[in-house]
């Protein structure tokens, strides 16, 4: 614990410049544009760094980059660390925010926005992002180069920032960061931080958080504009400069609840899909929900007794943590409520499932099949590149009994190993309760969401 404070102590004296405040409705064009071109980080990463990124890379691709053009090297860049393109651009990144310096900034759509079959959709998960990779990657060039190290690097030494690509420790980041702070938001390095029980998190789909009321798998904090400034909360943003931000995330917020879920883009059987409908709402509605013309969401939480999904996020978030929280200013002091002993986890509406693989809290089920059927869940599995498994509605992967030996860590990052802390793909077995005809018209349901 001592390291983690002296590593974020380091970034305090800082100077941030301060924002205006707007007294206008929040606006949902105005959230896009603050979260794709304002910086609420210290940056990452510099172009002069970017650029070398290949050369620290595994010998077959470095020499594929090497002969590569410019445009083709930037590209691959993207590829190999799950970072996704600007739409309607060709060569601005869309969750890096490039200052004028050609200094890249974090923002939300590192994590928030994905490729589903090679084409990217703002607020969908993104299953490509390798963050841990790339940030040793950047520490390498930045040693080279005799550049100093910046918060996610140092960061990096006492957190992983990701065991898999396409899931993040971010629930830990937050755990870190708010604990650090005190009821009004005050950075105070000698405060405790809980037992940190690190493991990865798939990000959910934004276009889902219009219809709750709370968020995060467990549902533990109601939903506000403040919840989501936690993860901007390193110590040179002092509380003075968070809450002058407040506007501003009240318009990203509107952004977020103004994104629909993408439509299938393939052939439904629409006969199929209708039996399908009447088995949902007889089996799945009742945690789910219902949708179409007069869907109704229960945002029901589920034990865990009777869930039987991997318990690691539950247990991560210590109710003190949670109770520290209620008298936050985060929870406006309690006046959106905090749930300290969530039983479970929440039951997550669907809408827009078949684009939002791989599945669970944990990202350890691949496609839509696979939650139907939980004794064929693969134990370890790879994704492609960009490919779509049209068949079982999901991630196009390759299944293998145990993880091959021997691998970089890199290498081990492009596996989901089932068997590792946190990262069990066990429960959830309603679906057993349906024989295979009555599976394939869910499925084919599912697609219609």
């Amino acid at each position: 614990m001592r390291t983690l404070c002296f590593i974020f102590s380091m970034l305090l004296p800082a100077t941030i410049a301060v924002s205006t405040l707007s007294a206008a409705e929040p606006s949902a064009e105005r959230g896009y544009q603050l979260l794709t071109g304002k910086t609420y980080l210290p940056p990452d990463f510099d172009q002069a760094v970017f650029d070398d990124l290949w050369k620290v890379w595994p010998e077959e691709q470095r020499k594929q980059a090497e002969s590569a053009t410019l445009a083709e090297r930037r590209q691959m860049i993207f590829d190999y660390y799950g970072i996704m393109q600007k739409p309607g651009s060709k060569s601005d990144p869309l969750g890096y925010v490039v200052t004028d310096e050609q200094k890249w900034v974090m923002n939300c759509f590192a994590c928030h926005s994905g490729k589903v079959d090679g084409k990217v959709i703002p607020g969908a998960p993104n299953s490509h992002i390798a963050l841990h990779t790339l940030t040793e990657d950047v520490s390498k060039i930045k040693l080279q180069q005799l550049k100093k190290l910046s918060h996610l690097d140092l960061a990096s030494v006492g957190i992983p920032l990701g065991t898999t690509h396409g899931t993040t420790n971010a629930v830990i980041f937050g755990v870190v960061l708010d604990s650090l702070r005190d009821g009004d938001m005050n950075f105070d390095k000698s405060r405790p931080i809980p037992e940190l029980l690190h493991h990865d998190m798939d990000p959910p789909p934004w276009w889902n958080v219009k219809r709750k009321q709370k968020i995060y798998s467990d549902a533990f904090m109601t939903k506000n504009h403040r919840v989501l400034m936690q993860f901007i909360l390193i110590p040179r943003n002092n509380a003075k400069q968070v809450k002058q931000w407040e506007a501003d995330f009240a318009d990203i917020l509107a952004y977020i609840e103004s994104l629909e879920p993408p439509r299938y883009k393939w052939l439904i059987d629409e006969q199929l899909a209708g039996k399908g409908r009447a088995l949902f709402e007889a089996h799945c509605a009742r945690c789910h929900g219902t949708y179409g013309d007069n869907p109704d969401y229960p945002e029901k939480i589920v034990p865990l007794a009777e869930l039987k999904t991997d318990p690691v996020r539950h247990k991560a978030l210590p109710p003190s943590y949670r109770a520290a929280l209620n008298q936050s200013w985060l929870s406006r002091y309690g006046k959106d409520p905090v749930l300290e002993d969530p039983a479970g986890y929440v039951a997550p509406p669907l809408n827009g499932i078949w684009a939002s693989a791989p599945y669970f809290h944990n990202g350890s089920v691949p496609t839509l099949w696979h939650v139907l059927h939980p004794e064929s869940r693969p134990l370890v599995w790879k994704r492609t590149v960009n490919g779509y498994d049209v068949n079982r509605v999901g991630l196009e992967i390759e299944s293998v009994p145990r993880l091959p030996a021997p691998l970089s860590p890199v290498e081990q990052r492009r596996y989901f190993d089932t068997t590792k802390f946190g990262k069990s793909a066990a429960g959830h077995n309603y679906p057993n309760e349906l024989d295979e005809s009555q599976k394939r018209a869910v499925l084919e349901y599912l697609k219609t969401l």
